[in-house]
C-alpha cells in the first residue's frame, strides 16, 4: 500500500515529461487535457478507488465533482492508463461520485463495462 503513492508519483513525473514534449493534439473527452493528465488530479482518491468501504476525502470529492462535470471525462479518467498503472479498480472507482454524495452525478451513465450508480 505504501508503494502505490510512489508509483503514482512516478507516473506523474513521466506524464509531465510527455506533456512537455508533445502537449495536446486536440480536444478529447477532457477538453485540451488528456485523461491521463486529468487522472493525476484524482490522487487524493487512491484509497477510495481501492476500497469500496473507504470514505473518500474532501479533496477527493472535490476533484471528482470538478472532473465529473463532464461525464465522458470522468469515465475516461477512471479507465485511463494512469489509473490502470496505479492499480485503480474501475468497478470501485465508479462508485466514488455516489460515495461523495454528489447530487448532480450522471446516474446511469455508461462507462465502458460499468454504469455510474
Amino acid at each position: 500500500m505504501t508503494m502505490r503513492p510512489l508509483i503514482f508519483l512516478a507516473l506523474a513525473v513521466v506524464l509531465a515529461g510527455v506533456a512537455l514534449e508533445g502537449g495536446t493534439e486536440g480536444a478529447g473527452d477532457c477538453g485540451k487535457s488528456s485523461a491521463d493528465r486529468m487522472a493525476l488530479r484524482m490522487a487524493p482518491c487512491i484509497s477510495a478507488a481501492d476500497d469500496p468501504e473507504s470514505a473518500p476525502t474532501g479533496s477527493c470529492c472535490s476533484a471528482v465533482h470538478t472532473i465529473g462535470k463532464s461525464p465522458s471525462c470522468l469515465c475516461a479518467v477512471m479507465l485511463s492508463g494512469t489509473a490502470k498503472m496505479a492499480g485503480i479498480k474501475p468497478e470501485v472507482a465508479i462508485t466514488i461520485p455516489k460515495r461523495c454524495n454528489i447530487a448532480d452525478r450522471p446516474v446511469g451513465y455508461k462507462c465502458g463495462d460499468y454504469t455510474l450508480p
